[in-house]
């Protein structure tokens, strides 16, 4: 019996824990580094498949490193299982976590013989808070030969066009006072946030078609008849590259400076984590990982160049040092799509449990590839 044959066996009996831990993620969604439950889980189900699990790891309490083997070649599988607020997993990062303890299921007893090192990593904070980023600079993937994830989406895709982003918070202070009896003496905060907005908004009929900036307004004021003290408002600044992004980024921060100006109120603004580098997926990883998912019955949506861009993930920055795959799996739910409740709830359908097995068994047979490859190599 081949290896292929036996990683698919194992994952098959698998298939009830690993549904039942992409159910149990989905029905209790934790935001960024909150993950308490979920990266427990992910480290209790690895630690039953004979890896040699640590969780609160890298400075990170929510982070898992699991490893299994001691094999040249050295292949990380990333599980994220962070939520969004208001509509949990609408990104299905349920199914990542599950696909990715499944690949792990399938490799643990075959590890050494095919010469791999396999690890297992729980990073936390993809959806704000680069919990990649984090891990990356502090060592989690050194020495790693490849790293792979799968991600769910409404159609199959190979490479997912991720893009550069940055995210910070906005705050304007400014001086309340009586909306009507003496405005004169207020400094309006609420004012500044507006002046900002409609300086983005014409900025963007001189920026690239592929560039986003994007926020939302959390704080305004709390009473019509008292000039806002204070405002406040988290955005988001995307391009194609990080050359690209930082004079973005430059152009919107000006954008907030003249709200102040405008109005004389205090600009803070403040850094939400890292900011994340556009996804370089390696050539003949994904076309060892395309051919074994279509062995295993997926059809790929082949996507012009630029669609779905404004996507980002922190798996960019992986990208950047080491061969790195993101390919997405279809859930076959059109027209709902990644950040809608429509896709929350195809997150735990029929569909989205045999993404985890094939996601799981797609990556295990990649990683079999890659060491038979290097085993080849002179």
């Amino acid at each position: 019996m081949n290896a292929k044959t036996v990683i698919q066996q194992r994952v098959r009996a698998a298939e009830r824990d690993l549904v039942s831990l992409s159910h149990r993620i989905h029905a209790h969604p934790e935001q960024a580094f909150e993950e308490v439950r979920a990266s427990t889980w992910v480290a209790q189900h690895l630690d039953a498949a004979g890896f040699d699990v640590e969780h609160g790891c890298y400075g990170l309490p929510t982070a898992v490193r699991a490893t299994v083997g001691s094999g040249p070649l050295h292949v990380a599988v990333c599980a994220e299982y962070d939520a969004l607020p208001e509509i949990g997993h609408a990104c299905g990062h349920n199914i990542i976590a599950a696909a990715a303890v499944g690949a792990g299921v399938g490799l643990a007893a075959l590890a050494d013989d095919l010469g791999l090192t396999v690890t297992v990593l729980g990073t936390p904070a993809e959806e704000g808070g680069g919990g990649k980023v984090l891990m990356l600079e502090r060592g989690a993937f050194d020495g790693v030969d490849a790293a792979m994830m799968v991600h769910p989406a409404a159609a199959e895709t190979d490479a997912m066009p991720g893009t550069a982003v940055s995210q910070f918070d906005i705050r304007y202070r400014g001086t309340p006072a009586h909306a009507g009896a003496y405005p004169e003496r207020g400094v309006n905060a609420a004012d500044a946030m507006t002046v900002a907005q409609v300086a983005i908004g014409l900025l963007r009929q001189q920026t690239a078609g592929s560039d986003r900036v994007q926020g939302i307004v959390t704080e305004a004021g709390s009473a019509a008849n008292v000039i806002p003290e204070s405002s406040r408002g988290r955005w988001i600044v995307r391009a194609d590259t990080l050359e690209a992004l930082t004079p973005l980024k430059t152009r919107v921060t000006r954008c907030f400076e003249a709200g102040a100006l405008a109005t004389g109120c205090e600009l803070t603004v403040s850094p939400v984590g890292p900011d994340y580098a556009d996804l370089r997926p390696d050539a003949t990883l994904l076309a060892l990982y395309r051919a074994n998912a279509e062995a295993l019955g997926r059809t790929f949506l082949d996507l012009p160049h630029g669609a779905a861009a404004g996507a980002a993930t922190d798996m960019g920055n992986v990208s950047h040092a080491v061969p790195t795959i993101h390919p997405m799996l279809g859930l076959d739910c059109a027209p709902a799509v990644n950040h809608q409740r429509e896709f929350t709830a195809a997150c735990i359908t029929p569909a989205a449990d045999r993404a985890v097995l094939d996601g799981a068994t797609a990556m295990a047979w990649t990683a079999t590839d890659l060491a038979a490859a290097a085993d080849r190599a002179p």
